[in-house]
């Protein structure tokens, strides 16, 4: 019955947050309260938590809130019933259509499974998350930040000679490039199957819901290049972001998802009915193993076990829209011409290196998705000039040789806690810049620098240089500018009269004198960082000390407690070894004394009469009286004598009063004697 009662309140939070979060402006702190509610009501144990990704859905326009809210989530376990996780999701589903933000999802397939999070802006080769690795192929992947427009998920596609990428169904925009080995790529495009021979250097845009597989070549005399892709999936509305959300099968990648899954998800008389076979074809179909991704590519001459699952979706959708799923003579076919990076004129070149770009005027296959690419090849000791960007962020793969990049935030970001980066980037390295941050690309004196990428635009971004004949200073009134710098006019104008190229410049040593800085600062914090250590190794050992300092002083209180307790434990023995002695005398001198009574009473009937011998006892009780009284003084006396002394005193003075009393004992006895004679 609690459980009943406290739904309704949560679902009416969920709708809370839908509405706002599909209202503009979203704030965080309107929907703080309502996500309090639903993290603090309680549920069953059987539960899921929470992926951060759901909070950046909940807010897709402003980064910086949810930030706060995947901090708020990740600090909070929220346990969802069954029940409830329905309608979490219903709310999660209409905020994302609202807002319209594409939930990209990650898969693995022999490779542990889960999401591939967002990284920092940088990179690096073996961080790379593999999703599938077989025989003939790989595909690997990351996702980057740019800390401004969100996280960008590529993939890394690599064929063997003569290997096929199974067909697969496009959850989202694909922009790729080819970076080595040649191939075919086959897609779809509204009633057409096109097709297309991939080479390096080769770009081009594949929409969601594509079906699409690639195709390499075999290996010849001259050459054995693996084919090699370079992807990355976008949202054809909000350009590169796309965010992550665990809703997939095991075989798809999360990005797309595999013909077989789509023909085997239904059930066999659904299948039997749709395509009026036999049962034994449904049971082939059914019965047959499941292939990876990629696979050894078959002779054109077989007929192969995908092309049987084509047949069966094209009889599952009976449209005209999937004719390319013929598998005859009749189908339709067209070559498509993709746009060569290497084979186009490039935009700017110079003894320093060349930079070209592809926006949707030079490929109209990226019309309306809002993703450009471009390449940059520095020769050695080099540099593309200080420039940003006030269109696109730059998601960039480094393709070849090894450089640094120095990145300077914005006045903007630095209010948001953005800090100035620099980093060594080296081949297979990804690496993103936002928008409005300065940067710099710089390669080393002994090698190259290649590297090509995304920007989150397709027109032209006319990027702003600082430096060189097309610095963005030389178009601005000479005098405000002096006094922007705070500088003489002649200062400005020799800072820039001096540099006479353009773009790319040269910059000898540059990469090199900032990998030392770098690396200098690396070692002042490894050194703050031992500084810290051994300040908190000495406050340990300082601790430990005064620990085993207490201890000892418990340990001596302990002994002395130890030793007093058996000091009087020694005096209450000695005390009960005196009064059992006390009471052993005692008992000695009352047996005496019956034995003497008995002796004088025997003695007393002998001598006969009654009288005397009354008066006898009389004197005797009298006498006897006298004598325990005496002794029973002399014995408290005795015993508190010893009480007060040293048993060792005691003893010496009791043998003395031992041997005194037999002194006047004789005494007595032989002056007893003299008066007798």
């Amino acid at each position: 019955m609690k459980q009943l009662r406290t739904r309704p309140r949560v679902t009416s939070s969920l709708e809370t947050i839908h509405a706002e979060a599909t209202s503009p402006p979203t704030l965080f702190f309107k929907l703080q309260p309502n996500l309090n509610k639903i993290l603090e009501t309680p549920h069953p144990p059987h539960c899921v938590r929470f992926h951060l990704s759901v909070c950046e859905h909940l807010l897709p326009t402003d980064h910086r809130d949810r930030y706060y809210i995947m901090k708020m989530m990740n600090q909070r376990s929220c346990s969802l019933s069954s029940p409830f996780l329905v309608v979490c999701c219903c709310a999660i589903f209409l905020a994302t259509i609202s807002s319209s933000v594409i939930v990209g999802c990650v898969g693995e397939e022999g490779g542990g499974g889960g999401v591939v999070w967002a990284s920092g802006p940088l990179v690096k080769r073996e961080e790379r998350r593999a999703l599938v690795s077989t025989e003939y192929g790989q595909i690997s992947a990351v996702r980057v930040r740019d800390d401004v427009s969100g996280s960008h998920l590529l993939h890394f596609i690599t064929l063997e000679p003569n290997s096929l990428f199974l067909p697969v169904v496009l959850h989202a925009d694909m922009v790729f490039y080819v970076h080595t080995g040649s191939g075919r790529l086959s897609w779809t495009e509204e009633d057409d199957l096109k097709n297309a021979d991939l080479r390096r250097g080769d770009v081009y845009r594949l929409r969601q819901g594509s079906v699409f597989f690639i195709q390499s070549n075999l290996e010849t005399e001259t050459e054995r290049q693996k084919l090699r892709i370079h992807a990355i999936f976008t949202n054809s509305d909000n350009g590169l972001t796309v965010q992550s959300f665990r809703a997939c099968s095991e075989q798809a990648t999360g990005t797309y998802s595999s013909i077989r899954d789509m023909v085997l998800g239904f059930d066999r008389k659904v299948l039997q009915a749709a395509f009026k076979v036999p049962e034994e074809v449904i049971d082939e179909l059914f019965n047959g193993t499941q292939q990876p991704t990629i696979i050894h590519r078959v002779p054109a001459t077989k007929r192969t076990a995908w092309e049987t699952e084509v047949e069966f979706v094209r009889g599952l959708l009976a449209s005209r829209s999937y004719n390319m799923f013929e598998l005859n003579r009749k189908k339709r076919k067209e070559s498509a011409r993709l746009f060569n990076l290497f084979k186009e004129d490039k935009d700017f070149e110079n003894c320093n290196g060349w930079s070209t770009t592809v926006t949707r005027k030079k490929l109209s296959a990226l019309k309306g998705s809002n993703v450009g690419l471009f390449m940059v090849n520095l020769t050695a000791g080099s540099m593309m000039g200080p420039h940003w960007n006030p269109r696109a962020a730059e998601i960039a793969v480094v393709l070849r040789g090894r450089g640094m990049v120095r990145v300077v935030c914005s006045g903007i970001s630095n209010e948001t806690g953005c800090r100035n980066m620099r980093f060594e980037v080296q081949e297979g390295d990804v690496f993103a810049v936002p928008r409005f941050h300065t940067m710099a690309q710089i390669s080393f004196n002994n090698e190259t620098l290649v590297f090509m990428g995304f920007s989150t635009s397709t027109k032209k971004n006319h990027p702003q240089f600082l430096a060189g004949q097309a610095s963005v200073l030389r178009t601005l009134d000479k005098d405000v500018l002096a006094m922007s710098f705070n500088v003489t006019n002649t200062t400005l104008d020799q800072l820039l009269a001096q540099q006479h190229d353009s773009v790319i410049l040269g910059c000898v040593s540059c990469a090199e004198e900032e990998l030392r800085i770098m690396e200098e600062r690396l070692r002042g914090k490894g050194k703050a960082k031992k500084r810290e250590e051994e300040r908190a190794r000495k406050r340990e050992e300082e601790r430990r000390e005064e620990e085993e300092a207490r201890k000892r002083e418990e340990e001596e209180a302990r002994r002395q407690k130890k030793r007093r307790e058996a000091g009087r434990g020694r005096g209450k023995r000695r005390q009960e070894e005196e009064a059992r002695k006390r009471r052993r005398r005692k008992k000695r001198a009352e047996k005496k004394r019956k034995r003497e009574e008995e002796k004088e009473k025997r003695e007393e009937e002998r001598r006969g009469g009654k009288r005397g011998s009354q008066k006898r006892e009389e004197e005797a009780a009298k006498r006897e009286e006298e004598e325990r009284r005496e002794e029973e003084a002399r014995q408290e006396e005795e015993a508190r004598k010893r009480e007060e002394e040293e048993a060792a005193r005691r003893e010496e003075e009791e043998e003395a009063e031992r041997r005194e009393e037999e002194t006047r004992r004789g005494g007595r006895g032989c002056h007893e004697e003299r008066g007798g004679s």
